[in-house]
């Protein structure tokens, strides 16, 4: 009984059940991790390497393979942190008794800094939205609750009315792992929601949709994929010449309030990043404003 308890399906399915139930993960979350132990699953199968008996030279075997099939270095690094998530998981409940993935090392991603924009070019943005249209305020309303808040676009498009508390100037938003925080909202933002739930409140709205702050002309609540085009098309119109996404105005969001002089923690709050190192990675100093201030500042560049 317990070599079948033990076979590689039923691993998966007890992780699977332990990220859902303990670690409370999201649906996308779990699916995606899901889909990255299957893949080494079915690596070591073909190998005929038992999972539970797997080494670190077994694990590093599954890493080269990933490249060797053009997974690039950022999925690479996905992927094995969870291969670790999983070891971790394999170990704490006593299936190994070490765990391989110990030394296990992602492939360095380099400095990578992802676009931002200024506040001039998400006005522009905003500018671009033809409010002629019946989605015309809604889109507004997005853009500017995208910059102003700095949300994740799962975040967004899963925000409800009841998360709402314009009047004390916050929204309540439900993060990864379910995770809450209270995020405040600005005047303009509050403004923006305001004119489209104008034209909202003239919707037909589908059973069960009734809470989400934006919906689609059906009267459903908006998916991801909806957001990025939107967000793309109206980059294309107002002339912005960047790779832009709706993550892109969270990073302006996290970038704006860094070069205001927002403290680095008040900021990982506001994102709800678990790690401060997170957080370094979506803000940046601009280098020609730290140029500027070295060149006026420093006591080497000073007029003596």
């Amino acid at each position: 009984m317990e070599n079948v308890n033990k076979k590689p399906s039923n691993i998966a399915d007890a992780y699977r059940r332990y990220m859902k139930l303990e670690r409370n993960f999201t649906p996308n979350t779990l699916d995606a991790y899901t889909r990255d132990i299957e893949k080494l699953l079915n690596y070591f199968n073909t190998e005929g390497v038992d999972p539970l008996s797997a080494k670190l030279a077994d694990l590093q075997a599954f890493a080269a393979s990933l490249h060797d099939i053009g997974i690039g270095p950022r999925s690479q690094c996905r992927i094995l942190s969870g291969v670790r998530a999983f070891y971790h998981f394999l170990l704490t409940d006593g299936y190994i008794a070490d765990d391989p993935s110990e030394l296990l090392e992602s492939p360095h991603l380099g400095d990578h800094l992802p676009e931002v924009l200024t506040t001039e070019e998400v006005d522009r943005l905003e500018q671009a939205v033809d409010l002629t249209k019946w989605e015309g305020q809604r889109n507004k309303a997005i853009i500017e609750v995208l910059f102003s808040c700095g949300l994740r676009v799962s975040e967004l498009v899963t925000l409800r009315l009841s998360d709402l508390y314009l009047d004390e100037r916050f929204i309540r938003v439900i993060g990864k792992g379910r995770k809450e925080r209270l995020v405040p909202i600005s005047e303009s933002a509050i403004r923006q929601l305001c004119l489209w739930f104008v034209d909202r409140n003239h919707m037909d709205i589908k059973p069960g949709e009734e809470d989400y702050v934006f919906l689609n002309r059906r009267g459903a609540h908006l998916t991801r994929t909806m957001i990025l085009i939107m967000v793309k098309r109206l980059g294309a119109e107002a002339g912005i010449d960047k790779t832009i996404s709706p993550h892109t105005l969270r990073h302006s969001f996290a970038t704006a309030l860094l070069e205001g002089g927002a403290d680095l923690r008040a900021i990982q709050e506001m994102l709800g990043h678990e790690s401060i190192g997170t957080t370094e990675i979506y803000t940046h100093i601009d280098t020609h404003e730290l140029r500027r201030e070295i060149l006026e500042h420093h006591p080497r560049n000073m007029n003596r």
